[in-house]
């Protein structure tokens, strides 16, 4: 039944070339991002999780 249904739609192979085309667009422009960030910044991001947030604490 699906092969019926897929067969009926025009154009239906260009949809796995779109959907590749649009990962690796995705991909590639992700990379360069990251590539492109100062190491400062990087550390200073990664770093972040092991913070105090001294101004979220409260003494119990």
């Amino acid at each position: 039944m699906i092969k019926n249904v897929l067969g009926n739609i025009e154009g239906v192979g260009l949809y796995p070339v779109l959907s590749l085309i649009i990962f690796f667009v995705f991909f590639i422009l992700m990379l360069v991002y990251v590539i492109r960030q100062k190491r400062s910044h990087m550390d200073k991001m990664s770093a972040l999780p092991l913070e105090d947030d001294k101004d979220n604490t409260r003494s119990l």
